[in-house]
């Protein structure tokens, strides 16, 4: 979940710049020819383009982690190989950065820990908020090596604040990013303070001069890592808002909706639908276009903004003790401009408008199929900020989660496990059964589960395996607010190198072991011996 002071203000005086439109912009979305196959599909297992993927990526996968099992522990059978994934977490720079570490120390191109080389062994990588800017800043640039990015990118871009204009005046061009919006709204789509925002995340997030302002979600599909399946499938997530209902922001058990190269949509009960990416943007109604299609929608600088929404939230939501951000942000509305609720939005015209999937079950008290456009914010604000959901369907036939958990629960901005709980207890109204039982945060608390690496789902085989991965000081105080979006390169180095020792456990010693036990825990095969120790150091047990 991110927050920032003061981002309203620059928002707002960035889209009231006065500015000439520009004649072309390659933010803004364009009409195209129709496809030929159908636009929109029931939720009723995955998209015939994603399946292709996950086979294919899951050949690349099992050879790689045939081959990190045999240099952690030669006794290791690989007969039967596991579906991993990796879980990214909410927490704006902190998340990013903590996250990025953890990918590194995953990466064999990049690391020499005990886990180097499971990044290769990853077939989906999930991402929300801070996680999202880490997950499309990867994916964005084609996947480069963390080492890369931190010093040809990040290292520039995030030592200076984004909400900052004299500090990255040399960056951004803000004259530009307003010339962008208008011509965007004077094409005819609805434009709020996320695009602003998402463009302005552009310039810390992707390579490109223009901070991204033509690179979509979609063309991830054509860039040389995703078509060789070289990398894990990246799923973006956020939550619906029903404004229709009067719903500020969403609940716990708020509709969860899923960004990815090739679809956007939800499996949740109320939608049970996807479209086509590439096509976000289109007039939908009853399944099919109304007229022309719209592509270039989708900007991955958007969507990243999309995820880490949350000024929705603080500006409606009653606070009796508001935050700094809270109270600056209400005297900006009062002072400096009027806004309408939906402005604080990422908005979304709704492709599942008048449509009713086979797999959705109707609800007349959420009705989103009658909306027209879709509302969507930070899922973290309905304490889900590990993007868990989507790993849990069936279709995808994940068996182990890596869940990587940089919240901020705690006074001092440390994890408690509220959050994986809320995720558990949520997962029953989702219909989603194969989540492991998660204890209670005083548990976690006494336990000390919130601070070192747990395995949760040991002794169930029906439930998928949960590496639980806490934020935690191993060699940096990486306990960093939320709100803090300036970090010096020292920083930034110490938070990476923090988070490549989260994933190692401090390079402890027979981790490495004690980790490929855990990914193979439920294949059926005969574990080497150390398995035993390692399960009762590790694995919870109700």
């Amino acid at each position: 979940m991110f927050a920032a002071t003061g981002i309203l203000s620059l928002l707002l005086s960035t889209v009231l710049v006065p500015a000439a439109l520009a004649d072309s912009s390659s933010y803004v979305p364009i009409s195209a020819t129709c496809p030929s196959e159908s636009l929109v599909r029931a939720a009723s297992g995955l998209s015939t383009n994603e399946e292709a993927y996950r086979v294919s990526r899951k050949a690349v996968a099992d050879e790689a982690l045939k081959s990190w099992l045999a240099e952690t522990n030669s006794e290791f059978n690989t007969d039967e190989l596991p579906t991993i994934a990796l879980s990214s977490s909410g927490g704006g720079d902190r998340a990013l950065l903590s996250g990025a570490g953890v990918i590194q120390g995953l990466d064999a191109r990049d690391s020499n820990v005990s886990t180097s080389g499971l990044f290769q062994a990853l077939t989906y990588h999930s991402g929300l908020s801070g996680g999202a800017w880490l997950l499309t800043s990867f994916a964005g640039n084609n996947y480069p090596t963390i080492s890369s990015l931190e010093s040809n990118l990040w290292g520039l871009a995030i030592q200076d604040s984004l909400l900052d204009p004299e500090l990255l005046g040399a960056l951004i061009d803000y004259l530009t990013i307003a010339d962008e919006v208008e011509a965007k709204e004077s094409a005819g789509f609805e434009t709020t303070l996320i695009d602003v925002y998402g463009r302005l995340l552009g310039y810390q997030l992707y390579g490109e001069p223009d901070g991204g302002a033509g690179l979509t979600l979609s063309s991830i599909t054509g860039f040389s890592n995703f078509t060789s399946h070289a990398v894990p499938y990246p799923i973006i997530t956020a939550l619906g808002a029903k404004v229709w209902l009067g719903e500020c922001t969403p609940g716990p058990n708020g509709t969860t909706y899923e960004f990815t190269p090739f679809e956007f949509g939800s499996w949740d009960s109320d939608v049970s639908a996807f479209t086509q990416t590439k096509y976000l943007g289109t007039s939908m109604k009853g399944g099919s276009p109304v007229s022309s299609c719209t592509i270039n929608y989708d900007n991955i600088g958007y969507i990243a903004g999309t995820s880490s929404d949350v000024f929705a939230s603080e500006l409606c939501t009653e606070i009796s003790d508001s935050s700094e951000l809270v109270t600056e942000l209400e005297k900006i509305l009062v002072d400096v401009h009027e806004i309408a609720t939906s402005d604080q939005y990422a908005t979304y015209r709704n492709p599942f408008y008048e449509y009713q999937s086979s797999t959705q079950v109707p609800n007349s008290a959420n009705n989103i199929s009658a909306q027209q456009s879709l509302s969507l914010v930070d899922g973290g604000v309905a304490l889900q900020n590990n993007p868990i959901f989507p790993l849990l369907q069936p279709a995808r036939q994940i068996d182990v989660i890596i869940v990587n958990d940089n919240s901020a629960d705690t006074s001092n901005n440390w994890p408690n496990g509220s959050e994986i709980l809320t995720t558990y207890v949520q997962s029953f109204n989702h219909n989603l059964t194969r989540m492991p039982y998660i204890p209670p945060v005083a548990t976690f608390i006494a336990e000390g589960l919130n601070t070192r690496a747990t395995f949760f789902g040991c002794n169930d085989s029906s439930k998928v395996t949960i590496v639980y991965l806490p934020n935690a000081d191993f060699t940096f105080s990486s306990n960093v607010p939320t709100a803090q979006l300036a970090y010096s390169k020292a920083e930034q180095a110490d938070m990476i190198a923090n988070g490549v020792q989260i994933v190692s456990q401090g390079e402890k010693a027979g981790w490495g072991t004690c980790l490929g036990c855990a990914l193979m825990m439920k294949t059926n095969q005969t574990l080497p011996d150390d398995c035993t120790a390692c399960f009762a150091d590790y694995c919870y047990y109700e």
